[in-house]
C-alpha cells in the first residue's frame, strides 16, 4: 500500500501539535532561566564556536546558531507554505484571499498605531513586534475549541495568518536588516539566479539545490539582510510542479507536488523540533521583583501588550466591517461579528515571530526582556479571550 499524505490537513495538524510544544518548551525556558541551574542555561546559550572554513568561517554562540541557522529551515517551510497557498490554496485567486488580506492589514496596521502611540517615543523601533500572528498557537486554539468555531474560520484564519507572515517579512527584510552591502546583494542576487537556471535546465539534484541555499544563505548573512530571510525566498522559489520518483499519494488533489512533498518531510523537523528549541532559547527570561516592576513601568511592554491584546481583534474587525458594508470581498460563512472578534484575538497570539522581531528590533538585552515578557503575556491573555469568546458563542449556538 502506497504511503499517503493530505498536504492541508497535515499541515494544520503539524502546527496545532506544535502549539503544545512550543507553550512547553517556553514554560520550561522561563523555569529554567529563573532556577539554581539558570547559570548552566545561559553559558549554555553563549557557548561560541565557529562553523565554515578559514576565512567564511562564522563565529556563532548556540542562540545565534538557533535563531540564524535553524530558524532558516522554519522560514523555509513559511515560504513554501505561502508558496502553496498562493498556487492551490485559500490565496489562489482574488476572490479568496480579498478578505484575508484585507484584515490582515487591518491586524497589522492598528496594533503598529497602538504601540506608536503609546511608546513611539520611548523606542518607536518596536512598532513591528505586534503585528505578526503565530501560525501553530492561532491554529492550534481553534483546533481546541472544536465546533464551538465555524469550519470556515480555520481557512480564514490560517489565509489571515499566512498573509501575516509575508507582512512580517518584509518588515524584517526592509526595517531590522543592518545597512546593506551592495556586492554582497550581488552574490545573493547571483545564487537566486542560479536556482532559476537549474530549475529551467530541469536539474533534480538535492545536493546542488542545497550548495546554492547555503550560499544564498551565507551572502544574506554578510549584506546585512537577515539571512533567515533565505530560507523564504528558497521557498517561493521552489516549484510547484509534481513530484515524481516517489512512492506517496496526495488523497487531497491526487497530485503530489514538489512543495508538498518538500513539506511533508521538513515541517515536521521545524514544528517539532526547531521552533520548541527557539522557544526555550529565548523565553528563558529572568524575573524578579525589579524585572517585573521593570515590565510594568516600561511603555514597551503596555505598547506590545495593547497593540497584540486590543489592536489585533480590533484591526481585524473594522477591517471587516468596513469590507462587509463595502461589499468588497467575501465574510467567513456563518460567521458573524463575534466570531470576527473571537478569531482577531487568536491572531493577537504573536509569540514566535513576534519574539523573532523583537530580538531585532531592540539592541539592549534588559530592553529585549521586557518585550519578550510583554509578547508571552499579551499571547496568554489573547489566547484565553479567544478561547472564552469562541465557547460562549458555541454554546449560545448550541441553545
Amino acid at each position: 500500500m502506497r504511503p499517503i499524505i493530505a498536504p492541508l490537513r497535515d499541515f494544520l495538524h503539524r502546527e496545532s501539535s506544535s502549539g503544545l510544544l512550543i507553550l512547553v518548551a517556553s514554560a520550561l525556558g522561563l523555569l529554567v532561566a529563573n532556577s539554581p541551574i539558570s547559570d548552566t542555561y545561559f553559558s549554555a546559550l553563549d557557548w561560541e564556536f565557529r562553523l565554515g572554513f578559514s576565512e567564511i568561517a562564522i563565529a556563532f554562540t548556540v542562540l545565534k546558531f538557533i535563531n540564524y541557522v535553524l530558524m532558516t529551515l522554519f522560514f523555509f517551510v513559511v515560504g513554501l507554505e505561502i508558496k502553496r497557498e498562493l498556487t492551490s490554496g485559500h490565496l489562489a485567486s482574488v476572490k479568496k484571499a480579498l478578505m484575508p488580506f484585507l484584515a490582515a492589514l487591518g491586524g497589522m496596521a492598528v496594533p503598529a498605531l497602538i504601540y506608536l502611540s503609546i511608546a513611539g517615543s520611548t523606542d518607536a523601533n518596536g512598532w513591528g513586534v505586534p503585528v505578526a500572528t503565530d501560525i501553530a498557537l492561532a491554529v492550534g486554539l481553534l483546533a481546541m475549541v472544536g465546533t464551538s468555531a465555524v469550519a470556515s474560520l480555520r481557512s480564514f484564519l490560517l489565509a489571515l495568518a499566512v498573509i501575516d507572515d509575508i507582512g512580517a517579512i518584509l518588515i524584517i527584510a526592509i526595517v531590522y536588516s543592518a545597512g546593506v552591502q551592495m556586492s554582497w546583494l550581488l552574490g545573493a542576487t547571483a545564487a537566486v539566479l542560479g536556482i532559476l537556471v537549474l530549475q529551467r535546465v530541469k536539474v533534480q539534484s538535492t545536493y546542488i539545490y542545497s550548495f546554492f541555499g547555503i550560499a544564498l544563505w551565507y551572502d544574506m548573512y554578510k549584506s546585512g539582510i537577515h539571512p533567515t530571510l533565505a530560507g523564504v525566498v528558497l521557498g517561493l522559489l521552489t516549484p510547484y510542479f509534481p513530484k515524481s520518483g516517489v512512492e506517496v499519494e496526495d488523497i487531497e488533489d491526487g497530485s503530489l507536488s514538489v512543495i508538498e512533498w518538500l513539506e511533508s518531510k521538513i515541517h515536521p523537523w521545524s514544528s517539532y523540533l526547531i521552533v520548541p528549541l527557539f522557544a526555550f532559547a529565548n523565553t528563558g527570561v529572568e524575573l524578579n521583583s525589579e524585572s517585573m516592576k521593570a515590565a510594568l513601568n516600561s511603555p514597551i511592554a503596555w505598547g506590545i501588550f495593547a497593540g497584540l491584546v486590543i489592536g489585533k481583534p480590533l484591526g481585524i474587525f473594522l477591517t471587516v466591517l468596513i469590507a462587509k458594508k463595502i461589499r468588497l470581498g467575501e465574510v467567513p460563512e456563518g460567521a458573524g461579528n463575534r466570531d470576527v472578534i473571537a478569531t482577531g484575538s487568536a491572531a493577537g497570539i504573536g509569540f514566535t515571530v513576534a519574539i523573532f522581531i523583537a530580538n531585532l528590533a531592540f539592541d539592549n538585552p534588559q530592553t529585549q526582556d521586557i518585550a519578550i515578557v510583554a509578547v508571552i503575556v499579551a499571547s496568554v491573555v489573547s489566547g484565553l479571550i479567544s478561547f472564552v469568546l469562541f465557547k460562549a458563542l458555541g454554546r449560545k449556538v448550541k441553545n
